[in-house]
């Protein structure tokens, strides 16, 4: 049986990704009132999603579709029970631009990360 590290089985990564994205939900939406550069979100989701991708490797990819996908449900929910957003105009088809905006950023996030994750591997060996 291969023993895997507890801090890289596949519930950790998870609760991993959903803290960070609830940590970037919660910047983009209530911290400063909810006025935050949109540049400040990316570059976090770029960040939380380069990190995994340094940690975990192409196995990052948990955590980053967890952190990913805050962001657009954030702002789904509050479409739907009709509360003010920092998202303008809050429609279904911007919050769909900005879930496929998201995603290329996570992606792009998660394989920057990995590409650091490859040399880091092969220096320890």
């Amino acid at each position: 049986m291969i023993h895997i590290p507890v801090w890289s089985r596949r519930p950790v990564r998870v609760a991993v990704g959903l803290a960070a994205g609830a940590a970037i939900v919660y910047v983009d939406n209530f911290a400063f009132e909810g006025e935050v550069s949109p540049i400040v979100i990316v570059a976090m989701l770029l960040a939380a999603t380069a990190t995994a991708g340094a940690v975990w490797g192409r196995r990052a990819w948990v955590a980053a579709a967890a952190t990913w996908a805050c962001v657009p449900f954030a702002h789904v929910v509050k479409h739907v029970l009709g509360l003010p957003d920092t998202l303008h105009p809050n429609t279904y088809v911007s919050i769909f631009y900005l879930a496929l905006f998201t995603l290329v950023v996570a992606t792009v996030g998660a394989g920057v990360g990995v590409l650091v994750h490859r040399p880091a591997v092969r220096s320890r060996a």
